[in-house]
């Protein structure tokens, strides 16, 4: 009966541990995905300032290059600009509030990237050069903050969970 009862002290500690693992996890996605849109909108500016390319062909190309679940919100872009050319702003908003629920961004990040497509396809070639580089500038700053929340914090999340299992098995013994 005593080694049912270290198993189970045992499973209790690791089960605790591996869900401080997992917060520590989600704490340092938020960098990545504000980093995979930092790239995906310099993909962007190469192709509409460059390659002179429409906002359609340039999602598409984009959805090509980047990883879920950015692919998918650009290739979906691509697709409703094709169908329906009415109201890109609309759009922008309805696609970004669907990957806001895949991704980890905050409040913060969702705003930036809003106020952003408000202003996609809407100016000349230098002003919306402008615009992209400020959005970039504002999500780089995010980004910082983010890795450096992500560092103070994953720590602790591990931490936490590791001895919030030691304190569930000392309650229970």
């Amino acid at each position: 009966m005593g080694y049912v009862k270290w198993l189970g002290a045992l499973l209790v500690v690791f089960v605790s541990t591996v869900i401080g693992w997992q917060l520590s996890d989600q704490l340092k996605q938020r960098p990545r995905q504000i980093r995979q849109f930092i790239d995906a909108l310099s993909i962007l500016e190469a192709e509409m300032l460059y390659s002179q390319q429409s906002l359609q062909e340039a999602f598409l190309l984009i959805s090509k290059r980047v990883q879920e679940p950015l692919q998918s919100f650009f290739h979906k872009l691509s697709h409703n600009l094709f169908i329906e050319n009415d109201d890109f702003v609309e759009l922008w908003k309805e696609q970004l509030e669907n990957y806001m629920t895949t991704s980890f961004l905050n409040d913060v990040d969702y705003e930036i990237l809003q106020q952003f497509g408000q202003t996609l396809g809407q100016h000349n070639y230098d002003q919306q050069e402008k615009n992209i580089r400020l959005t970039i500038t504002y999500l780089q700053r995010q980004r910082e903050e983010a890795m450096e929340r992500a560092e103070q914090y994953s720590k602790l999340a591990i931490t936490l969970g590791f001895l919030l299992g030691l304190f569930i098995v000392l309650l229970l013994i």
